[in-house]
């Protein structure tokens, strides 16, 4: 009895994953850098009070004194400045990502990366600094072609040196990985 449910078993599991053919979907974000982005910008206006106020203890023990106005002003004025800066690179940069299934072993995964040199040259970015950015980008492939399997949600992708895991949601809408331990990313399927 216990063999016939664990074959049973077996033949669902199996039924599902052959259930999987991902072959010409495509999954597409327009701009992972986009969230990335907003929370560093979160992160960085909470960080800018607790500096404003660091800095504002600071200066009244170093002077003896509450600041005054003027002083406050040119206090806010830099913090303000370093958060047009943090505005600006979030506008400046554009990563979109798009992975093409092509059949049922090969998949494409095609990343777009745009970074605005006025935008960066308007936040303070030096100009030796702006061109080896966009160097660094140029340099990157746009488009890679890899191989994957597929068990469960799990996609493992094999781009020749390294071993990727993507991660199908339930419903197949969306498919979700990592770029690193902290950065993640959604994509969102198209076709």
């Amino acid at each position: 009895m216990k063999r016939i449910l664990f074959l049973c078993m077996m033949l669902v599991a199996i039924g599902a994953n052959a259930q999987t053919n991902l072959a010409g979907r495509i999954y597409h974000h327009p701009n992972i850098m986009a969230d990335e982005m907003n929370k560093l910008v979160k992160e960085g206006s909470t960080e800018m009070e607790k500096a404003r106020k660091e800095a504002i203890a600071k200066g009244e023990e170093k002077k003896g004194r509450k600041l005054t106005e003027k002083e406050l002003a040119e206090l806010d004025k830099q913090l303000a400045e370093a958060k047009k800066m943090m505005e600006a690179l979030k506008k400046g940069m554009k990563v979109a990502i798009t992975v093409t299934f092509s059949d049922e072993k090969k998949l494409v995964m095609k990343m777009d990366t745009k970074i605005d040199d006025d935008v960066m040259k308007a936040a303070g970015i030096p100009w030796a600094k702006r061109k080896l950015m966009k160097a660094a980008m140029a340099m990157a492939p746009s488009s890679q072609k890899c191989t994957y399997t597929v068990s469960g949600n799990n996609i493992y992708v094999q781009d020749g040196k390294e071993l990727d895991t993507l991660r199908l949601s339930d419903d197949g809408k969306y498919l979700y990985g990592k770029m690193d331990e902290k950065k993640k990313f959604k994509l969102t399927r198209t076709k």
